[in-house]
């Protein structure tokens, strides 16, 4: 959805409009069958995480002008959430719910329906605020990573991702949670190293360094006037730099059973208990092409080993790194279409929640 702000391109129809009025009278028309060239798609941004993003999430408005300020004018930032309060005329389209944990929204597979109505090119993720205030270990909060990434995949293989070192949290009411944010910025440009790849980049910003809780926020979590500047300068050279490369355009759509099938992966944990828990591995096909059969690489955190397994077919590598093929008669999944295996695993007493990195590749 585009702002009040229209681009160059849209001011040129009310002016060709009046030369055409102007010519007819003259005798002067089109030459039989010219047709205008297509415009170009604009490059479709979602800016994608929780109420820092969307609640009012005002970077966004400071973000969007920036990028217009500097002839970015063929984009539309995309989301299945309005815009949220900004002064600032923008276009205000985003998936920033507040509230919400990265992890919550990995375990659900809430992502692949909020892709599908909007179909990005570019993913801006500052997500894992609430999953740090609810002292959600950092490998699970990297595994939901994975997966979403997965996900964006699944949607559009030549995704551009751009994730951020969150911003300092110091609430009142969390007194290790600036300690915690610090953890997993820690851990996130060695996740994103392994994770990025030269079709689909995964890319860092830095939105931990040079911001200051008590001058930036109103509550030590969310930005105020001056955080937002802040933010938005920090997202724009990373933004631009993808904008000024081109962004390959995303899969056509088109009609089902077009494109290559594609699969994503995620885990839920069932039960635990000491030294050991139950969990569901759910895999969906996000593609618009049939799956003839799928395969899930399973990595348990925590030491854990998967030992069993219904519904597919299990082989462990020495590692503990399961891959868990269907049964035969689970592998065809229709677009859209989803199947189930459990498992049980083995973990140490001392293991945290139950956690694993999972991917699926589909059958060609």
């Amino acid at each position: 959805m585009r702002g009040t702000r229209l681009s160059p391109r849209l001011r040129t129809l009310p002016v060709l409009g009046l030369l055409a009025a102007l010519l007819l009278p003259l005798g002067v028309t089109a030459a039989p069958g010219a047709t205008a060239a297509p415009a170009a798609a604009p490059v479709r941004i979602m800016p994608l995480g929780d109420s820092i993003t969307g609640s009012p999430g005002c970077w966004r408005a400071v973000l969007w002008n920036r990028l217009l300020d500097a002839g970015h004018t063929d984009i539309d930032f995309v989301g299945t959430l309005p815009a949220q309060g900004c002064a600032l005329a923008h276009d205000g389209d985003n998936e920033g719910h507040g509230g919400e944990l990265v992890t919550r929204v990995a375990d659900q597979d809430l992502l692949p329906g909020r892709l599908a109505a909007t179909r990005p090119d570019i993913v801006v993720m500052h997500f894992g605020t609430n999953d740090v205030w609810s002292n959600v270990p950092v490998d699970r909060i990297l595994a939901a990573y994975t997966e979403l990434v997965a996900q964006m995949r699944a949607s559009n293989p030549d995704m551009r991702v751009l994730v951020a070192r969150l911003i300092p949290m110091n609430p009142s009411s969390c007194a290790a949670c600036a300690r915690r944010v610090v953890d997993l910025n820690a851990a996130i440009p060695a996740w994103a190293g392994a994770t990025s790849t030269s079709r689909s980049p995964v890319t860092v910003v830095d939105q931990w360094t040079g911001f200051d809780t008590a001058t930036d926020t109103y509550d030590g979590v969310h930005p105020n006037a001056a955080g937002d500047e802040k933010i938005a300068a920090r997202w724009f050279p990373a933004l631009a730099a993808l904008l000024e490369a081109g962004v390959p355009g995303g899969p056509d759509p088109g009609e089902p059973g077009d494109g290559d099938p594609a699969c994503t992966a995620s885990f839920r944990a069932v039960s635990t208990w000491q030294g050991g828990y139950q969990a569901e591995v759910t895999v969906r096909n996000d593609s618009s092409a049939p799956v003839p059969g799928w395969t899930v690489r399973l990595a348990p955190a925590g030491g854990a080993r998967v030992t069993q397994v219904w519904n597919g077919v299990l082989t462990t590598a020495a590692d503990g790194t399961a891959t868990v093929a269907d049964a035969g008669w689970n592998g065809a999944l229709a677009p859209g279409a989803s199947a189930s295996f459990g498992l049980i695993a083995t973990a140490p007493a001392t293991s945290t929640a139950p956690t694993a990195t999972v991917t699926c590749t589909a059958a060609s």
